[in-house]
C-alpha cells in the first residue's frame, strides 16, 4: 500500500542517515587521531632528548618483560652532583643531564644543598628519564660562601659530597648495579659538578677503572689543560703539570679521576674535610684512597681533553632588582627558570 511504502521509505531514510551521521563521527575521530599521532611526532622531533628519555624508559619495561638482552654485568658509572640554589641551576642542571642520558648504564646520585630536596630539582629530575637518587645536606652557615667571598676561600659541596659517599657506603647500589662474585656492586663514582662541560667519551674511559683513574681535565688552574704525566715504566704517574699548587699530593682536579666503587667501600672512613687548605680538597680523598703509583693513566696515556672545568657567568638581575624595589610582580611569576 502507499501508506506502508511512504513509512518503510522513512524508515529507510532514517536508517541512512544514522548510518551517514556515524560515518562522519568516525571520520572526525580518525582525522583527530591522525592529528595528534602527527602533533606528538612533531614535537618528538622538536625535543629529542624528551624522545630519548622516552625510549630509556621503554627499555627498561622491555627489560623487564625479558624481551631485551643487555650487558647486565656492565659497571654501572655513579655520577655525583651537588647543587644549589641559583638563577642558572636548572639550566646547568639540564645541559648535564642532557649528556648523562647519552651514557648507557649510569646512576645519577644528586645531592642538595638545601634542608629538603626542592621541588625544581625533583621535577628535572623525574622527568630527565636518568636512573637517579636524590639527597639533601644543608650546608652549616659558617662554612658557606658570603656574596662577596672569593670562590677559593670556603670549600664548596664537601658536605654534598660526603652525603653521596655515605650512600654509596649504604645499600643503595646494590639496588643499581650488578654485583661481583662476592656481592660487591661494581661501579666506578665520578664527581661530576652541574657547571662543568663533558664529552660521552669520558664515562667510558672511566668505567672500568680497577681503582682510581686520572684523565687531563681543560681549562683549569690557570692553564689551557692540566694533566698526569704517566712514568715511563708505564706504573702510575710520575708528574702532573699544574700551574695551581703543584706541590699537592695530587695536584688534580676534582672532574679529573674516578675511583672504583669497591675501593670506595673498602675504606669508610674515607672523605671530604673542611679542616683543609685551600685546592687540597681532591687530595685529602685521594691521598686516603691510593698512591701515585697506583693510579691508572687514562685517556690515551693523558694526552686527550674530555672534560672541561668551565663556569657559567652569574646573571646580571639589574631590571630584577629594579622590579622587586618598585614592587613590581617578578618577571618569571608562576613560571620555572
Amino acid at each position: 500500500m502507499p501508506f506502508l511504502r511512504g513509512r518503510q521509505m522513512k524508515k529507510r531514510a532514517v536508517v541512512l542517515l544514522v548510518g551517514l551521521v556515524g560515518l562522519c563521527a568516525l571520520l572526525l575521530i580518525a582525522s583527530h587521531s591522525n592529528r595528534a599521532a602527527a602533533t606528538e611526532a612533531l614535537s618528538r622531533q622538536d625535543d629529542p632528548f624528551a624522545e630519548i628519555a622516552r625510549l630509556k624508559r621503554h627499555l627498561v619495561l622491555m627489560k623487564a618483560k625479558g624481551c631485551v638482552e643487555e650487558d647486565d654485568d656492565l659497571p654501572v658509572i655513579f655520577a655525583i652532583t651537588p647543587t644549589y640554589a641559583r638563577p642558572e641551576q636548572k639550566a646547568e642542571l639540564t645541559r648535564l643531564s642532557q649528556t648523562l642520558l647519552l651514557v648507557p648504564s649510569l646512576h645519577w646520585v644528586v645531592v642538595e644543598d638545601a634542608d629538603k630536596p626542592t621541588k625544581l630539582v625533583t621535577n628535572l629530575l623525574e622527568s630527565s628519564g636518568l636512573s637517579y637518587t636524590h639527597l639533601h645536606a644543608h650546608t652549616p652557615p659558617a662554612q658557606k660562601l658570603k656574596a662577596k667571598d672569593p670562590h677559593w676561600t670556603k670549600p664548596r659541596g664537601v658536605l654534598q659530597r660526603n652525603t653521596a659517599l655515605e650512600w654509596l657506603r649504604s645499600d643503595g647500589p646494590l639496588q643499581v648495579a650488578p654485583l661481583d662474585p662476592e656481592g660487591i656492586p661494581k661501579g666506578v663514582v665520578y664527581f661530576a659538578d652541574d657547571d662543568n662541560s663533558y664529552s660521552v667519551r669520558l664515562f667510558e674511559e672511566m668505567r672500568n677503572v680497577r681503582g682510581v683513574g686520572v684523565w687531563p681535565v681543560g681549562l683549569v688552574g690557570g692553564l689551557m689543560v692540566e694533566r698526569p704525566i704517566a712514568a715511563a715504566d708505564g706504573h702510575g704517574v710520575a708528574s702532573f703539570n699544574a700551574g695551581y699548587k703543584p706541590e699537592r699530593p695530587f695536584p688534580i682536579d676534582m672532574a679529573g679521576f674516578g675511583i672504583n666503587l669497591g675501593l670506595l667501600r673498602d675504606h669508610p672512613h674515607a672523605k671530604f674535610l673542611y679542616e683543609v687548605e685551600p685546592g687540597y680538597q681532591e687530595s685529602q680523598l685521594l691521598k686516603q684512597l691510593t698512591t701515585r703509583e697506583k693510579l691508572e693513566v687514562l685517556a690515551q696515556n693523558c694526552t686527550k681533553v674530555y672534560v672541561w672545568h668551565t663556569r657559567t657567568d652569574k646573571p646580571k638581575m639589574r631590571e630584577e632588582l629594579q622590579w622587586k624595589d618598585q614592587g613590581r610582580q617578578p618577571s618569571n611569576l608562576g613560571i620555572e627558570v
